[in-house]
């Protein structure tokens, strides 16, 4: 009943939050510079967490400034505020995103990059616009295995969005998620969000958890330099393997 209770506040806030977001973007983003968006954005995820309960851990250091590419593993809806909280980057999201209502509107202002998964020519045009924008000196952030996993299997790297980072010689910096029971230290699975699973069902069951903190661990900057794109895929897929266990 306590944890229903809970649950139930929480949810509240998180709405007046998600509405609060949006009439800022809405009425206040035309006028403000590019840094001063992208400080709002992070101070916006940052306080969602606190409105959902959420605590984060940061371990190693984000780079201070782009151009960079950070490749991160995927579980859960969480994972986007959670790393825009951490350090603010440039998202590339499947294209349907771009008409979920409200939470469309947020990422498009939040700077998400978008892809057509089906097209070879919009993936193709994705990897360009990337390249533009490392170009530009942004940081952006991919989720390689292309989807969420149960964060217990890391799933294998689709190859070819790290074309961006060899093209630009940009640097590649591996990036390791996970959701962590504060009490017990064990790794929670309230935020997985897969499969079958519902997008509601996942958000209801992190609400009613014990206390999570969700656990960033950044690694070193990898070079693109002399890399051949699917073997540096397997090499960065081991790092944050790494990263995400450690």
């Amino acid at each position: 009943m306590l944890r229903s209770a809970r649950a139930v506040w929480r949810v509240l806030r998180l709405m007046v939050h998600i509405f609060h977001g949006l009439l800022v973007v809405l009425l206040r983003f035309p006028s403000l510079s590019q840094a001063q968006q992208q400080a709002r954005v992070q101070a916006w995820a940052m306080q969602m967490l606190a409105c959902i309960g959420i605590e984060m851990e940061v371990r190693g250091e984000p780079a201070l400034r782009g151009p960079v590419l950070m490749v991160a593993n995927h579980i859960s809806w969480l994972d986007i505020p959670v790393l825009h909280a951490a350090r603010y980057c440039r998202f590339i999201s499947k294209s349907d995103v771009r008409d979920w209502p409200i939470v469309g509107t947020l990422a498009t202002a939040a700077g998400t990059l978008y892809i057509e998964r089906t097209s070879r020519r919009d993936a193709l045009r994705v990897v360009q616009r990337m390249g533009e924008a490392l170009e530009e000196r942004e940081v952006l952030a991919v989720f390689p295995e292309g989807t969420t996993g149960d964060g217990r299997v890391l799933l294998p790297f689709h190859a070819n969005l790290l074309q961006a980072a060899i093209a630009t010689n940009a640097p590649v910096q591996p990036v390791g998620l996970r959701f962590v029971d504060k009490a017990s230290g064990e790794i929670s699975y309230a935020p997985s969000y897969i499969g079958d699973e519902t997008l509601v069902g996942s958000i209801w069951r992190t609400l009613i958890a014990p206390r999570i903190v969700a656990v960033v661990h950044y690694g070193a900057l990898e070079s693109p330099e002399g890399q051949e794109r699917r073997a540096w895929s397997e090499h960065l897929h081991a790092r944050v393997d790494a990263l995400r266990a450690s």
